[in-house]
């Protein structure tokens, strides 16, 4: 009979025997857990540590502003914005068009601490050159220079709005631009 009892309690889970291997068994269980939370703790940590100073700015933005030329004349223009971050570099590009002006900026930035360098170019306008200026964590300035060219761009990120400020000193006065993701 109590061979009967065991054999039930066996089946149950319950058997006396049973309880040593399902101790070790959870406690494996648990150490294997605590080492996968422990490992992806530190992989989390690592990635934000390699996080890109860019990253504020990550992705696809769009909006509207005005751009002044040296005739005094403004025009409304709409405007498109892609930023890829990756690392401390970052590939932008910023379109902007009205109904009789359009422009096609281009660059390619590192970040060094909050020193940024890189280059530049404005496609339909066949000009390129240096960028260089300071910032972080989404808001920036920069110098776009080239011979016989010179711009200061302010970005100022704030969640998912950002606005773009350009002063030049050649026909392209500057413009002003709001947008958002």
């Amino acid at each position: 009979m109590e061979h009967l009892q065991a054999y039930r309690a066996a089946g149950d889970g319950k058997h006396r025997a049973n309880k040593p291997i399902e101790a070790r068994a959870r406690s494996r269980r648990l150490l294997i857990a605590a080492a996968v939370l422990f490992a992806a703790g530190i992989a989390g940590t690592e990635s934000k540590a390699q996080s890109s100073p860019f990253a504020p700015l990550a992705g696809s933005w769009s909006g509207a502003g005005t751009v002044a030329l040296d005739d005094g004349s403004t025009e409304r223009i709409r405007c498109r914005a892609k930023y890829a971050p990756i690392g401390p570099t970052m590939e932008l590009t910023l379109t902007c068009a009205s109904d009789a002006y359009k422009f096609n900026f281009g660059a390619s930035v590192k970040a060094e601490g909050s020193a940024i360098t890189g280059n530049w170019s404005e496609v339909s306008r066949n000009i390129s050159g240096s960028l260089q200026g300071r910032g972080a964590g989404g808001n920036y300035e920069l110098v776009a220079s080239a011979a016989g060219f010179n711009a200061n761009i302010s970005l100022k990120t704030s969640g998912n709005r950002q606005s773009v400020a350009i002063r030049a000193d050649s026909q392209f006065r500057g413009a002003n631009i709001s947008m958002s993701k």
